[in-house]
């Protein structure tokens, strides 16, 4: 073990550095996704009682939606683990004795940025796969115990209202004046007698409320009675549902918390539709971007550790650098709708945080080494 660690250039120190970093990481991770989750609990709770929602229910949802808690509180624990464990080892005076040993800011820096590059990929197949699908589960049942007349399954979403079954192969949020709304794609409607008779057959490539009502558009109609079945085709037609389209976007599960590849494919299928795919195409590339982001972070922040070690400044630079996190979590949020309000590609909207904090962190760190050396 020893010597296949010598071998990839690994030294006992850089292990000393990554696991100390890796069980701060873990308990702040811990800590945060915890407290998450009991908020969430206790918020759940409101909902007891209505429509059989149960506490039992209540757990579920906050048990399966762990993993996205996880991938979302991650880049804050992997920022303020880092700086408890680099602050730890600099408080025992060990980081002294590494940088008087000829171990550089760099190599220190490095070994501990190791564990978090090993994380995040972990993290980024968990974001992936466990998590949407939790977050599928949940909204499935959110919307079976709470809105009773909506149902999604792997048909798409279906529907009751009144003496109609509504079926939409594909629902997608769409974005409309800055606003985001729900369309429905491939929508059958069945009209049903009391006693479960077809008597009609709606089909429409999409449904959009306008105002205070649907319009169904490419819509195709069959009515069938006695004489036999009529059909006739119109561009529009009005549609008179009942089914509230908050309802309806309540029941889906946000873009942010879909996977990159529905992601994806929700795009690709509103471009096709010639509609805006920005609803989709914002949390894609910031999820593509994830890891840069976490790495970028933690990297601009891991020098606060250094300096004047005896200065007794050590704690004022953890706690900057959890003061970091807080900020890049709104920062980055309002950096991104920024860029996107004003025509920027979501790409680069999404890049532009993590481009704005190196250029701070280089700003700073360059400036104060320039008054030290002055000094």
């Amino acid at each position: 073990m020893t010597r296949s660690l010598r071998y990839l250039g690994i030294k006992r120190v850089d292990l000393l550095i990554g696991l100390t970093v890796l069980g701060w990481i873990l308990v702040v991770w811990l800590m945060l996704v915890g407290l998450d989750a009991v908020i969430q609990f206790l918020r759940q709770l409101r909902f007891v009682g209505q429509n059989g929602y149960t506490v039992a229910n209540a757990a579920f949802y906050v048990a399966v939606t762990i993993p996205r808690r996880m991938y979302e509180m991650y880049n804050s624990a992997a920022l303020i683990g880092s700086l408890l464990g680099m602050g730890g080892l600099a408080a025992t005076g060990e980081l002294t004795v590494m940088r008087a040993a000829g171990m550089s800011r760099r190599r220190i820096v490095m070994s501990g940025m190791a564990v978090v590059t090993i994380l995040v990929a972990g993290v980024m197949v968990m974001g992936e796969t466990i998590g949407p699908i939790g977050d599928q589960l949940d909204q499935m049942m959110q919307a079976r115990l709470r809105h009773g007349e909506v149902d999604a399954v792997g048909s798409g979403l279906w529907a009751r209202d009144g003496e109609r079954i509504i079926n939409a192969r594909r629902t997608v949020l769409t974005t409309e004046h800055g606003l985001a709304k729900v369309q429905l794609f491939d929508v059958r409607i069945y009209s049903l007698t009391p006693d479960g008779q077809l008597v009609r057959f709606d089909h429409a490539a999409t449904a959009t409320h306008t105002g205070d009502q649907w319009v169904l558009h490419d819509v195709r109609s069959s009515s069938i009675d006695t004489t036999g079945i009529h059909s006739t085709t119109l561009p529009s037609e009005q549609w008179s549902s009942r089914i509230s389209p908050r309802v309806l976007e309540k029941s889906m599960i946000q873009p942010q918390y879909l996977s990159m590849r529905d992601q994806w494919l929700n795009m690709r299928y509103l471009e096709r539709n010639h509609e805006d795919a920005t609803t989709y195409a914002v949390p894609f590339w910031g999820r593509v971007l994830y890891p840069l982001n976490v790495l970028v972070l933690v990297a601009c922040a891991l020098p606060m550790v250094f300096g004047s070690l005896r200065s007794g400044t050590l704690g004022k630079r953890i706690f900057a650098g959890i003061l970091l996190a807080l900020a890049w979590y709104f920062g980055q949020q309002a950096i991104v709708t920024f860029g996107v309000v004003n025509g920027l590609h979501p790409l680069l909207a999404n890049l532009l945080p993590a481009i704005v904090l190196a250029m701070l962190a280089w700003f700073y760190f360059g400036l104060r080494n320039g008054l030290t050396r002055r000094r």
